[in-house]
């Protein structure tokens, strides 16, 4: 019974879910945060420190964390991981040569054990610019795959049209109910 009452109040909207949105800096977190929240593209300046809103997906409120990204804040992350469900890691999908800095702090990440059970959502920003690297590159270099005891999805959007986004937030609706 206990089961079937969880369930009903995460279709319902009864819950939060927390949500940390990560990534390096001027990767566009804070833009799609708003873009989420208000679906249009605001003036941002880099976070210090983080911004947090609720963003409700059909009933289902999310607790979104924007975390600031620059090299002296990422030490911090691990304050965050907290009873976080989903980790939303934002990348510059034109940034090829800071790849691997995103890859070793993903991994560094995901082996925290506040973070066992959270899904991942990458979100690969900025599509619309020319030379963007595409999902699969970015999911092979991430080396997304050899991530088995979690779910993960990747997902190609552009934070200033909102262009894939609600796409993400469905799939976090999704991986939440189906919790």
């Amino acid at each position: 019974m206990g089961l079937l009452y969880t369930k009903l109040m995460a279709v319902f909207g009864d819950k939060e879910h927390k949500v940390i949105i990560v990534g390096l800096d001027n990767a566009g977190k804070t833009t799609i945060l708003y873009q989420f929240l208000t679906k249009e593209a605001v003036q941002t300046s880099p976070t210090i420190g983080s911004n947090v809103e609720e963003i409700y997906v059909r009933k289902t409120r999310f607790i979104m964390w924007d975390i600031g990204g620059q090299e002296s804040l990422r030490a911090t992350w691990n304050s965050y991981y907290c009873e976080t469900e989903i980790v939303i890691l934002v990348v510059d999908s034109t940034d090829r040569e800071r790849l691997t800095i995103t890859k070793e702090e993903l991994h560094h990440m995901l082996a925290h054990e506040d973070l066992q059970n959270a899904a991942v959502l990458v979100l690969a920003n900025k599509q619309d610019m020319k030379g963007s690297m595409t999902v699969a590159e970015i999911s092979k270099y991430l080396t997304l795959n050899s991530i088995t005891a979690r779910s993960w999805h990747v997902q190609p959007c552009c934070a200033l049209t909102g262009e894939g986004l609600p796409a993400s937030l469905d799939w976090m609706r999704t991986h939440v109910v189906a919790n």
